[in-house]
């Protein structure tokens, strides 16, 4: 089964923090050690953490982050060189964990040769600040891919365990890359080193809907097409993966040769007019999870907005 390192990151939210620290003491898979990077600017999280150091003992390790936000404080600690484990999983605050999320998650990585660089996600429930169920995340049908990561993400971090040699590749990419979040990240470093994406239909664990989240899930389709308008809009979503795009170039020695290429013909057909555009775009097969994803994404491409 092997060690695994909790890598969570705070800030603020520290409410729901007990209840996310309740659900990890229930865990099924007990071979665990708890990070946390704390970015809050008062004491709350790490005098709740320190009330809980009897229970937790020597397998917690707080620090304070460098307030720099939350790329940097998760890709922080997947980073830190003091931390080591054979399995790693990203954690937020204010989720609830499922008591057997780290042992199912561990059952199917552990089918993957250690050298392979792997990741496990999954779809999570939706429920509000008081952990009421109020929906389910999107289910995604569709391959896990390069194609597929270059233009979406496929999970929440809150989701992801993953092995070492997909760990070594967030190192070697280092934690101050200018990426849009760290899980969309990590989705594009697994599978442009052609590793293994084990994406899991069943939820793992419930995911608060609150007036603090970060990102939000998507319950309804006027939700989904505010959220698309906004994004395609504003141009967002184009400077999103230009952004992962760069940090991409920077670091070829991490994909593979056929990955590389997509790479290039993505970033080279994105500056084309619309017919060299969309046959580029067809020649790498980027594509979006969901029929409704893939109408936004084609109205993205023809308005340049990719």
């Amino acid at each position: 089964m092997g060690t695994l390192a909790i890598l969570m990151g705070v800030c603020g939210g520290e409410a729901y923090l007990p209840g996310q620290l309740e659900s990890i003491l229930r865990q099924t898979m007990t071979d665990w050690d708890l990070w946390v990077s704390d970015d809050s600017v008062g004491e709350e999280a790490r005098v709740l953490l320190a009330g809980l150091g009897d229970r937790l003992g020597r397998r917690l390790h707080y620090r304070q982050g460098l307030r720099r936000g939350v790329v940097s404080n998760f890709l922080g600690l997947a980073c830190c060189p003091s931390i080591s484990a054979e399995f790693y999983a990203f954690s937020d605050q204010d989720d609830i964990w499922d008591s057997d999320r780290l042992q199912k998650a561990l059952d199917r990585l552990g089918r993957v040769p250690p050298s392979v660089p792997a990741l496990y996600c999954s779809r999570t429930r939706l429920v509000d600040d008081e952990g009421r169920l109020i929906g389910v995340s999107p289910l995604f049908a569709k391959r896990p891919s390069f194609s597929n990561a270059l233009v979406q993400s496929i999970a929440g971090g809150n989701t992801m365990v993953f092995n070492q040699a997909a760990r070594a590749l967030l190192v070697a990419a280092g934690d101050e890359v200018e990426v849009v979040i760290h899980d969309w990240w990590l989705y594009l470093l697994v599978t442009g080193a052609e590793g293994v994406v084990i994406y899991d239909e069943v939820p793992s664990l419930s995911y608060r809907q609150h007036e603090k989240n970060l990102i939000g899930g998507v319950r309804s389709f006027s939700g989904w097409l505010r959220r698309m308008f906004a994004a395609f809009g504003r141009s967002n979503f184009r400077d999103w993966v230009g952004r992962n795009l760069e940090a991409l170039e920077r670091k070829p020695a991490l994909l593979t040769d056929r990955s590389r290429a997509d790479l290039e013909c993505f970033v080279a057909s994105r500056r084309r007019w619309l017919p060299g555009r969309l046959v580029g775009f067809l020649k790498v097969g980027i594509y979006r999870q969901t029929v409704l994803g893939n109408i936004g994404l084609l109205v993205a491409a023809v308005l340049g907005k990719i």
